[in-house]
């Protein structure tokens, strides 16, 4: 590809960022799932607590919650480094406007979404307690529910929003103009349904200020035998900020999974492998508890990749590569974007290698492509999630059958069951890497290193 035709650095974060933001908004609530919500909490309230079933169903709504937050705080970065961080970038905006409204959507989805929590929780003590415990199996830092409602509340949050919102109204015509851009007319679509949601006057952030501090008295008075240190505090609400777990590494630590490594087991891998993979310290997949919370199918070198539709690709793809889902939907992906992790397995399925090649040309058609699915049903095949693009490659080939388990009304399949479950049907672990530190392990030395790890018992979202 000549350079003149090679995408600008805005488009490719464009790209990314835009299937991202629209499959966050396809996950938050409908006014009916509104109706729901409020009523099945309200039972809970009126009792005084929640049974088991009920809490797991809560824990899963929350983290669900705190994935898309992640994804729409991760667009708010990597659109602001491309509007500019000076005191006069601001004076660029109308030159980059499909940055500022790719910006201005997750900004105001943002907003939606915390004004939901918030409206839910902030009344009802039941609620923001079950919300704000320490859940390690989950994921779920101490106390997150109240940094959340903090920094909802805090008036340099508030003033951003009031400042872009004027700008949204002084350049509406313009912006409106856009609406026919291939890339960034359904965010366009997607601000004028926001619209009617969009606060509109500093009397109602003020009155949002004056709410969370009643909230923090109410709450220190109810729980002051619970405080911990401020810093303390800091920490937990910046680990669902940053997602990022705090204490386990430092920020910008390189993966375990070096580039040796990389070339080392990109050498015994066949197209159709599955690697499950996990990240020390990441948030990104909250709604995925156990110790396994992710997986790409591995494509080998795809001929013809550069007839590949961007949409369905990450960047330029040349070499080995996977498909694999993630928050800006299901592309393929090179192998060194897919092996930035800390520990994976890799795992091949019992079929015959001519077998595998169809099934896996069959999928790069159908899947590539499509949205990422935030609420986790697998039930609807328009969005997927990262094991779901395994399960629909597989399943039904003998001997591989995956059965889907129900969480919290959604039939699904994390990647610590479908390890169980691929084992089962004859997959076979041909190796592991990056697991207690050590580097790439084969056959028997894998299998032994993956039975230490400490796997939940509990049944897995």
């Amino acid at each position: 590809m000549k350079d003149h035709q090679r995408p600008s650095a805005i488009q490719l974060e464009l790209e990314r960022c835009v299937p991202a933001l629209l499959a966050c908004e396809a996950a938050l609530p409908s006014v009916e799932d509104l109706a729901r919500e409020h009523g099945f909490i309200a039972t809970a309230a009126e009792r005084g607590y929640f049974h088991p079933d009920e809490e797991e169903v809560v824990v899963l709504r929350y983290s669900q919650y705190l994935a898309v937050r992640s994804t729409l705080i991760e667009i708010l970065e990597d659109m602001r480094r491309h509007a500019g961080r000076t005191s006069s970038a601001w004076r660029h905006w109308p030159q980059r406007l499909p940055v500022f409204i790719t910006a201005f959507a997750a900004g105001c989805l943002r907003h939606r979404s915390a004004r939901h929590l918030i409206g839910l929780a902030a009344d009802c003590p039941v609620l923001w307690k079950k919300l704000d415990e320490q859940n390690l199996w989950a994921g779920l830092p101490r106390k997150s529910f109240t940094q959340i409602y903090k920094e909802y509340s805090r008036p340099c949050n508030m003033t951003r929003m009031l400042v872009a919102h004027e700008f949204y109204r002084h350049h509406y015509a313009a912006i409106m103009d856009l609406a026919d851009h291939p890339l960034v007319g359904p965010v366009v679509d997607l601000l004028r349904r926001e619209e009617p949601r969009i606060e509109l006057t500093r009397r109602e952030a003020l009155k949002r200020r004056l709410a969370y501090r009643l909230f923090s008295l109410l709450r220190r008075h109810r729980s002051a035998w619970k405080q911990v240190t401020f810093g303390l505090f800091e920490v937990s609400g910046r680990a669902v900020a940053s997602r990022h777990m705090p204490g386990i590494k430092p920020r910008g630590a390189p993966k375990r999974i070096s580039p040796d490594m990389q070339r080392e087991l990109l050498a015994m891998m066949r197209p159709g492998d599955v690697i499950v993979t996990r990240h020390d310290d990441a948030l990104s997949n909250l709604f995925l508890p156990g110790y396994w919370p992710h997986a790409a199918l591995y494509m080998g070198e795809l001929e013809h990749a550069q007839d590949i539709p961007p949409v369905q690709r990450s960047g330029d793809i040349s070499g080995p590569c996977f498909l694999e889902a993630k928050k800006d939907g299901v592309r393929v992906r090179l192998a060194e974007e897919t092996f930035g992790v800390d520990e994976l397995l890799v795992l091949r399925p019992p079929l015959e290698p001519d077998l595998i090649e169809e099934l896996l040309g069959k999928s790069l058609r159908e899947l590539a492509g499509k949205p990422y699915d935030f609420v986790f049903d697998f039930r609807a095949a328009d969005r997927l999630v990262c094991t779901e693009v395994v399960y629909r490659t597989y399943h039904g080939s003998w001997p591989v059958r995956f059965e889907l388990r129900e969480v919290g009304g959604r039939l699904c399949l994390p990647a610590e069951a479908f390890l169980d479950q691929a084992m089962a049907c004859g997959f076979e672990l041909v190796a592991a890497a990056g697991l207690h530190g050590e580097g790439v392990l084969q056959g028997a030395a894998a299998k032994a290193a993956s039975e230490l790890l400490q796997r939940p018992v509990r049944a897995p979202h």
